[in-house]
């Protein structure tokens, strides 16, 4: 396993370091550095990590909903997944919306995300006339599956 060291800073002095679960974890846990906080059926509210991070040319940070807060409460990011660029020295905020038919609570200092890194890469776009041919062609959603 590959480990690297990624400078952040706090903004404010209760945000809380990310965290990794276990040793094989992929995602660092992101923490709300925000006041108890209670997000109603079908509302998004941003949340607060008090955190910036300085994340390495090559690599961008990718914030994903935490499995047992999904599945559980009904709480998961509402752009799905976020992306952290390389150039981005802002506060990690996370958009977490209540899936879920119940009020939900979320506590200051609670697990709110999860942020993977990953390598990219960066395309030069380049408009052609025609495309290589496939098997599939143009088959769009489902088109790979049982009819």
């Amino acid at each position: 396993m590959k480990s690297i060291k990624l400078r952040f800073k706090k903004l404010v002095e209760e945000a809380v370091t990310p965290t990794y679960g276990s040793v094989y974890s992929a995602g660092a846990d992101l923490y709300n550095c925000g006041p108890d906080t209670v997000i109603a059926p079908g509302q998004t509210l941003l949340l607060h990590t008090g955190i910036a991070v300085e994340i390495p040319e090559g690599l961008v940070g990718l914030v994903y909903a935490r499995s047992g807060l999904a599945s559980k409460r009904g709480l998961a990011p509402a752009n799905k997944v976020g992306v952290i660029d390389s150039d981005y020295r802002g506060e990690i905020m996370v958009a977490l919306h209540n899936h879920s038919a119940d009020s939900q609570t979320v506590a200051s200092g609670e697990r709110i995300a999860q942020m993977v890194l990953t390598p990219y890469i960066h395309a030069d776009y380049e408009e052609a006339e025609e495309l290589s041919d496939t098997v599939r062609g143009a088959g769009g959603f489902g088109s790979t599956g049982e009819k």
